[in-house]
């Protein structure tokens, strides 16, 4: 579904009924894994939480912005958990669906989390309906991060602002390309999503997929496309460089390293700030009462601490603790808002 792949949430020749036994199978070996003796050491009963370490599912691939994460959460986090260390486990597979599932489907006694990205947490279950897992059939314990998301053109583009991008999409629709990472994506439907704030036709320029972040920036300097949305990180080496130009930011307030990049609220599509890539931790469905309560103190800890958020910076993020309800409220939206987009756009199946 995500990529250039077809809409089988990546797992080439599996389709239907087939999908959700292959991806049940895979997450009873996560969990299985999980419960080996290197983790599931027994502890009294009476043993206050957390007596062992926690295992940290990332369901994406060593080096991908959720495993960074992760490991920046497990490198300080155990100052907050007397000493006890979060282990990062990779489980890829399926768009994120894999590792996603091995989680919910694990006790929910608080050693077993889930380091979720917007995609596997919120695009893949609003677009495909065979996701073998609901949004919320999990114990969310808080955001951890948001990824700044900018809008940019190569550096020597004739358009100086967003809207006069917008006027020239206008006027010539279906002219100009933007690039993505594929229709399921945050980079397909930022775009897509600014369209029909502006008043355009989902059609009024072409999304061209790449493989990833740098193909995007590549297709930016070659001219193979004219615009694209993706998130700070993977940009901001080249606006310092000049070889690409910021156009628009989604954050609330300008960010430090772009201060004098417009926000979409001051260029009046205050909507647009829903658009963001993010992290955040979640527990099984019914978390343990004393896991739950442990985990909202140490995150309102790493808040705080300086080390954390430090961390957080050098990955290019914004830090984003929140309550559990909070964030549940904020997942719900996020969900709420791809159904709606991928509806629109013929993408829901």
């Amino acid at each position: 579904m995500f990529g250039s792949t077809p809409r089988v949430m990546g797992v080439s020749g599996v389709t239907g009924r087939s999908i959700v036994r292959a991806l049940m199978l895979a997450a009873l070996l996560a969990v299985s894994i999980l419960a080996g003796p290197q983790l599931a050491n027994a502890q009294p009963a009476n043993a206050q939480y957390p007596a062992r370490p926690i295992l940290l599912v990332v369901p994406y691939s060593a080096g991908s912005d959720a495993d960074l994460a992760a490991r920046n959460l497990a490198q300080h986090a155990p100052r907050f958990l007397d000493g006890q260390t979060l282990v990062v486990m990779n489980q890829p597979g399926a768009s994120g669906a894999v590792g996603t599932l091995a989680v919910r489907n694990a006790a929910p006694d608080g050693y077993h989390l889930l380091l979720t990205r917007i995609a596997s947490q919120v695009i893949l279950p609003a677009m495909d309906t065979k996701t073998p897992y609901r949004w919320d059939d999990f114990t969310f314990l808080s955001v951890l991060e948001l990824n700044p998301y900018v809008c940019a053109v190569r550096g020597n583009a004739p358009y100086a602002s967003m809207k006069d991008l917008l006027a020239e999409i206008g006027k010539q629709p279906g002219k100009l390309n933007f690039a993505t990472v594929g229709e399921g994506t945050i980079q397909n439907f930022g775009p897509q999503y600014l369209f029909s704030l502006a008043g355009l036709p989902k059609d009024a320029a072409v999304g061209v997929p790449y493989k990833g972040s740098g193909e995007i920036t590549t297709s930016l300097l070659a001219g193979q496309t004219q615009f694209a949305c993706s998130n700070l990180g993977a940009l901001l080496g080249q606006f310092r460089a000049g070889t690409l130009r910021p156009l628009m930011t989604t954050t609330r307030e300008p960010l430090k390293d772009l201060p004098n990049v417009p926000t979409a609220r001051s260029l009046g599509w205050p909507d647009m700030e829903r658009l963001a890539a993010w992290s955040a931790l979640a527990a099984p469905a019914g978390l343990q009462r004393e896991a739950a309560t442990r985990w909202a103190n140490v995150l309102a800890q790493l808040a705080k601490d300086p080390a954390w958020l430090a961390g957080v910076a050098k990955l290019g993020g914004l830090p984003a603790v929140r309550t559990a309800a909070e964030t549940e409220r904020f997942v719900r939206d996020q969900y709420e808002l791809y159904e709606k987009l991928a509806k629109q756009l013929g993408l829901r199946q």
